[in-house]
């Protein structure tokens, strides 16, 4: 009898400590959660989201990519339709975010459908406040406003937020891609210094790229608009993410690039 429940014990031990290492593996591999829109992911082939591609340019094995991104959406109403509450529930400490908004934002906020995701401009405490049909009641922020939300609240969770500056449109002139360093990339880096957190300017970083291109060649990367590419195209975008995290040489994440050159 004692033999048995000395062998039952032992059992149990060997259950605990497995289950226990194996918990300990889990924890151990952080997640690279990343938000936005339609231009980090889209199901609508032949466009492609970068966030799709960025899988390639990491060893998966350990670190998991979760790429909450939604077509359409802003800031605003990421956080409206409460998708950044589902990222708050299963971030921990030592996971990263990745943020890249600005395409959805600039439309004036009101309640009409175009008005629905549109944010005020800058990066300060200014609010408008909106009365809905049913009567309810929405503060809308500024785009800076939404980007702080985003930062401080990963922070409290212990994680890495990184803020990103949109990809370009395929729109010229002179020769030279259209940037957003007089807008929503400007404003994303004025709050990432201010919050001390790494700022990836995906926008310059590919608009360069564009530029050597020319734009008979860039179009190709633009099957139906100006704004979504195709798989080539989220391509170079996930290859300039990378690219401007590797400029940051004590950002953790680099750890997990397949190539750290």
């Amino acid at each position: 009898m004692k033999r048995i429940v000395k062998l039952r014990t032992v059992f149990l031990l060997t259950i605990v400590i497995a289950l226990s290492s194996f918990l300990l593996l889990k924890k151990e591999k952080p997640t690279l959660y990343i938000i936005g829109d339609s231009t980090v992911r889209n199901t609508n082939r032949p466009q492609c989201g970068w966030g799709e591609k960025i899988g390639d340019f990491f060893d998966t094995t350990q670190l998991r990519i979760s790429n909450q991104a939604m077509a359409g959406r802003s800031t605003r109403t990421f956080i409206k339709e409460k998708r950044w509450d589902k990222v708050m529930s299963t971030l921990i400490a030592g996971d990263y975010v990745i943020m890249q908004f600005g395409h959805n934002e600039g439309s004036k906020p009101d309640t009409s459908k175009a008005g629905y995701r549109g944010v005020l401009r800058g990066t300060g405490e200014e609010t408008v406040e909106l009365t809905w049909p049913d009567s309810t009641k929405e503060i809308v922020h500024t785009y800076g406003w939404y980007i702080r939300k985003f930062i401080q609240d990963a922070k409290s969770k212990g994680a890495i937020p990184i803020v990103a500056s949109m990809i370009p449109r395929n729109e010229w002139k002179d020769g030279k891609v259209k940037r957003a360093d007089n807008d929503y990339g400007k404003w994303a880096k004025e709050v990432a210094t201010s919050e001390g957190v790494t700022f990836v300017d995906l926008n310059a970083i590919t608009a360069d790229k564009y530029d050597a291109m020319g734009p008979d060649k860039v179009k190709e990367f633009f099957p139906g608009d100006h704004t979504h590419t195709n798989e080539a195209g989220a391509t170079i975008n996930a290859a300039s993410v990378t690219e401007g995290i590797k400029m940051v040489k004590s950002l953790g994440l680099n750890n997990y690039l397949l190539n750290k050159n």
